[in-house]
């Protein structure tokens, strides 16, 4: 095969950059014929995953972070027409800050280890979700969530899983609010709300299970959602958040749907996959695509 290559040099805070010709000697190694894409700003690889796709030049690699392969699915599903199907296969060397997706689907770490796995063939099928037409694959969220990955972004100093944290502290000591319908298959809520996760899988920002449930191939998105908290609530779910344990609370609300609507006073920003994608809205639907990408990943 030949394989597109798009790397993100900005990845674990230009890490990644540093790691590229590591990742050509992989490449080399393995026998993988290439094409090296080198992307250079926020939403690059989006076009050039799609203009990889338009031209058939598959699979498409992500070697990053959860957002870099999500720009690349993206990418892949803009350049194709509305239900065309399973679309890939996309594969991943994890070499971002958190990795989420590739840590639960059991991708392995390492360089020669992940395009080990891509030069087997074996890909697994997933769902892939949507937020206001953003497609992302591992989580998305609205809220409190939101809010943290922006406090995320602003941490020029701080490196690794650990920003997440901070980010997290910081945001809980603001206590940001909402006031929000929600209404999703046989469901609704109105009242009060401090977040709403959704994810596709189990973990977000590199230690938080904030869907400790989900399943990335049943058709169905896992999200919770969280009335109005005081800060010590917060600070006493947030370490539960890293287990999991966090949705035995009453607070927690746990569901499973395959569409999510969610109106909200005053607007808030979208997370996919850990990064803002879209300004602030009002109003937000998440839909789910069953089984709509192929990657390459163990069999579960």
């Amino acid at each position: 095969m030949t394989a597109t290559v798009i790397l993100n040099p900005y990845a674990n805070r230009w890490k990644c950059g540093r790691q590229a010709d590591a990742v050509e000697a992989g490449l080399r190694r393995a026998g993988i014929d290439y094409r090296l894409r080198v992307s250079s700003e926020r939403g690059h690889a989006i076009t050039l995953a799609r203009a990889a796709a338009k031209r058939g030049e598959l699979p498409i690699v992500a070697v990053g972070g959860d957002g870099t392969l999500n720009e690349i699915v993206n990418g892949l599903f803009q350049a194709q027409a509305p239900g065309a199907g399973l679309a890939g296969p996309v594969g991943t060397v994890p070499l971002g800050t958190c990795n989420d997706l590739a840590t639960m689907l059991g991708i392995p770490e390492g360089i020669d280890a992940s395009i080990a796995l891509m030069k087997s063939g074996i890909t697994r099928t997933i769902d892939v979700g949507s937020a206001n037409g953003y497609f992302f694959v591992n989580n998305a969220a609205v809220g409190l969530e939101t809010e943290v990955a922006l406090e995320n972004d602003r941490m020029t100093r701080l490196r690794g899983v650990f920003r997440y944290l901070v980010a997290a502290v910081v945001t809980i000591m603001k206590r940001p609010g909402w006031q929000a319908e929600l209404s999703w298959d046989g469901g609704d809520y109105s009242g009060s709300l401090t977040l709403v996760s959704v994810g596709n899988s189990r973990r977000t920002g590199g230690v938080f299970y904030m869907t400790p449930n989900a399943i990335p191939d049943d058709g169905k998105l896992d999200f919770i959602y969280a009335p109005a908290l005081t800060r010590l609530q917060m600070f006493r779910l947030l370490p539960q958040t890293l287990k999991g344990t966090h949705i035995a609370q009453p607070v927690i609300h746990e569901h499973r749907a395959t569409r999510l609507s969610i109106r909200t006073a005053p607007a808030t920003a979208i997370q996919t996959d850990g990064e803002i994608s879209a300004a602030e809205t009002t109003e937000i639907d998440f839909t789910v695509i069953p089984g709509a990408l192929r990657i390459f990943a163990p069999q579960a």
